[in-house]
């Protein structure tokens, strides 16, 4: 709490001189490692994931970008060989804590994949699932939740009188909008999207992104993507990964126009990946 000192002194700064926007942390990343058997996929990554923001993971196949994005809500740790080490904290707690439940954290961190993935039931059953899932039954709630999230994923106008009809009849770029609908139905944080426009046309893309833009404003997104146009587009932080590692982290603006490091520029001017 500010003193009356403080507040007589805040008062005499010069007001001309621009007000900087302090920007809250959602995941801080600390010399994460992580190994699939003996072979190493990520070493020492650090960073943090800014609140309310999109940032972008870019990087050439094979770099390392889906394994840590899967390890930011602990689907990494499906595969049976995994080993990790280092720390990855959401919301200042070490997710890897035997006291950390993986359930919480995957309530608070929805994930959206490359390929949509909706589940063979009515579009209505699609976003109720994760709701019911958590124990609410009353019908007049659930018509809320989905009429919400599908508002929120701009699909609702195109989905309104067919709700009952199967998720497979939409096309690809609405199937990718239903399961982000169906991310936004539980409420999370944040969300995870691996390469979420990587198998739809450039109209569905051209929405997805749209889409993005407008959810930042509630939701911490953090995106893997192998289009450095669409990092460029839409992020407003941008980490490249080469070999495992993150080669350069940085606002995205000063990444693609200015990049530190000569194996940044190599990769977003082509010369390799």
């Amino acid at each position: 709490m500010s003193t009356a000192a403080e507040s007589k002194h805040v008062s005499i700064v010069n007001t001309n001189e621009p007000v900087k926007e302090e920007t809250k942390t959602i995941y801080s990343i600390d010399n994460f490692n992580l190994w699939y058997g003996d072979d190493q996929a990520l070493y020492d990554v650090q960073l943090e994931i800014p609140m309310n923001k999109v940032t972008a993971i870019i990087g050439p196949s094979g770099c390392g970008k889906s394994t840590f994005i899967k390890s930011l809500n602990r689907l990494v740790e499906l595969v049976p060989s995994v080993k990790m080490s280092g720390s990855i904290k959401y919301d200042s707690q070490d997710i890897f804590s035997p006291k950390y439940k993986v359930e919480d954290l995957r309530t608070s961190v929805g994930m959206v994949f490359q390929n949509p993935n909706p589940f063979p039931k009515s579009i209505y059953e699609n976003v109720v699932y994760g709701p019911k899932t958590h124990g609410i039954k009353k019908k007049k709630v659930l018509d809320e939740i989905v009429e919400k999230s599908l508002k929120g994923a701009a699909l609702w106008d195109e989905v309104k009188d067919r709700l009952n009809e199967n998720a497979f009849g939409l096309s690809g770029g609405q199937q990718q909008r239903l399961c982000i609908a169906r991310c936004l139905a539980i409420e999370p944080d944040v969300i995870l999207m691996d390469e979420p426009t990587s198998a739809l046309d450039p109209i569905s893309t051209t929405k997805i992104e749209e889409l993005i833009q407008t959810l930042k404003k509630d939701y911490s997104i953090a995106i893997v993507t192998h289009n450095m146009q669409q990092a460029a587009r839409i992020s407003d932080k941008t980490a490249f990964f080469l070999n495992g590692e993150v080669i350069e982290y940085s606002n995205t603006d000063k990444l693609f126009s200015n990049p530190d490091d000569k194996r940044t520029e190599d990769y977003i001017t082509g010369r390799f990946g």
